[in-house]
């Protein structure tokens, strides 16, 4: 006869994921066929333990391709035999299993607890698109949810903070793909009711050694901290998961608030201050928030989103204002304000990029922060004299001449630039595609070069940059 508890786990389980699976497709093409894939990130601690176990059953009812994806620190002496355990496990109960070994970066700026989080999280995103997983699965619980607000509490986080995780999410930042997506189907269940499940299961798993470390403050609030307040405020976990849920709804309409505020003030990819100036203090952070999340940009601490705002609107207004961030510059122009990419500092000027244009539809040139695009148009240069043809991609040199138009005279580009309010330190971020005999094709900003190159009406080809931020 089935254990009740148990099968509330599993219920709780099956509910939860039934609500993600409402939001996400775990349909995938393999081959000329479609498959139906999930996976876990699985650890071999309990917690994974008992999602593994759960997600198995479900998978094995619902035709679903289980996948098991484990990360290896290299923290402890016993990460070999956790990986050995977590293999041998997922071969028992026929998981598809893969494993990725790290090595952590920036431990000293950002602390081992940290890195490990950032190279785990960077490594599982690569296993999802190398097995084609549109769904991750983590074990993270309601202990954790409580664990996550509290840490946000005493770090004086927003609204933002105080959400703490979602039943679903993407996480582009740690994952490296936008399109992947995190489902969280324990977050309704407790650290204690998963640690009677896997003892009633009798379900395998490891102990990790670090979890017991003071060291890290998410132990200290696990092993000191939370139980007194159990002992104090019994049910606290709930209480703080539903606080959590309240301040998502908040989150979800000031992220709606915003929007709105940035469709009201933006022009152009930039911000117009006017607009911007009739907001109240709080939509105007609100917004450029929302600003620098829509643009991949890491957000800022409040203090200097604070400072941000005086310099952006306190200034004179023929002052050039620029405001630099981790991942791009802040600058104001003319009323306006502009996010743009830092260019990376080799200690060398760029050296031209050669290349052919083979028919493709965009090229992508890292090292100067952008796509070239080539769009098939009513007038543009000949396909077949463009194709293969040696090019160049560069800086400006100086002394650049370009004709925009059949009908339009030639003038230098400092002449364009200006005409088309072209901010200064724009000029300087916009390359130039030459021919090999250093003939400009294409200036960034202004367009196609008519002068001495042969363009043709009813399907030429146009040249057009993306800036790609940060």
């Amino acid at each position: 006869m089935p254990n009740p508890q148990s099968a509330s786990v599993k219920d709780a389980f099956e509910r939860a994921l039934g609500v993600i699976r409402a939001r996400v497709s775990v349909s995938t093409g393999v081959g000329n066929t479609t498959q139906q894939r999930l996976a876990v990130a699985y650890s071999g601690g309990l917690d994974s333990a008992a999602l593994l176990h759960l997600a198995h059953t479900y998978a094995s009812e619902h035709g679903i391709a289980l996948f098991a994806f484990h990360i290896h620190h290299g923290l402890s002496s016993n990460a070999d035999a956790w990986l050995l355990h977590c293999e041998s496990e997922c071969v028992r109960l026929g998981i598809h299993f893969d494993a990725r070994q790290v090595t952590l970066v920036d431990r000293e700026r950002d602390g081992v607890e940290q890195a490990a989080r950032i190279s785990r999280y960077a490594a599982l995103g690569e296993l999802c698109r190398r097995h084609e997983i549109p769904l991750l699965l983590t074990a993270h619980h309601q202990d954790d949810q409580a664990e996550t607000v509290l840490l946000q509490l005493l770090r004086g986080a927003g609204v933002a903070g105080l959400s703490g995780m979602d039943l679903v999410n993407t996480a582009p930042g740690l994952l490296g793909d936008g399109r992947l997506m995190i489902g969280r189907p324990l977050l309704e269940l407790s650290r204690a009711g998963l640690e009677q499940f896997v003892a009633r299961q009798r379900i395998g798993h490891v102990e990790d050694e670090s979890n017991a470390d003071l060291r890290y403050a998410r132990n200290v609030l696990r092993h000191e901290v939370m139980p007194s307040l159990g002992k104090y405020f019994p049910g606290f976990q709930q209480r703080f998961a539903r606080a959590a849920q309240h301040a998502q709804s908040a989150q979800r309409m000031l992220n709606e608030l915003a929007a709105l505020d940035l469709a009201d003030c933006a022009e152009a990819g930039c911000i117009d201050i006017a607009r911007l100036r009739q907001l109240s203090s709080d939509r105007i952070d609100n917004v450029l928030r929302h600003w620098f999340a829509f643009n991949d940009v890491r957000m800022p601490s409040t203090a200097w989103l604070g400072e941000m705002r005086a310099q952006l609107l306190g200034a004179r207004e023929d002052a050039q204002v620029l405001v630099t961030h981790a991942d791009c510059e802040i600058r104001r122009h003319r009323g306006k304000i502009y996010l743009i990419p830092r260019m990376p500092d080799t200690g060398a000027p760029l050296a031209p990029v050669a290349f052919r244009w083979n028919g493709e539809a965009e090229i992508l040139f890292h090292e100067y922060g952008g796509r070239l695009h080539f769009d098939v148009t009513e007038e543009g240069i000949d396909a077949d004299w463009l194709r293969g043809r040696a090019l160049n991609l560069r800086w400006r040199s100086g002394g650049e001449k370009l004709k925009p138009a059949a009908d339009r005279p030639t003038k230098s580009l400092k002449h364009h630039f200006q005409a088309l309010d072209i901010p200064p330190w724009e000029r300087s971020r916009l390359p130039v595609v030459t021919t090999d005999a250093d003939a400009l094709l294409f200036a960034a900003g202004v367009g196609m070069n008519w002068r001495n190159v042969p363009m043709v009406a009813g399907a030429g080809v146009r040249l057009r940059w993306e800036r790609k931020l940060p």
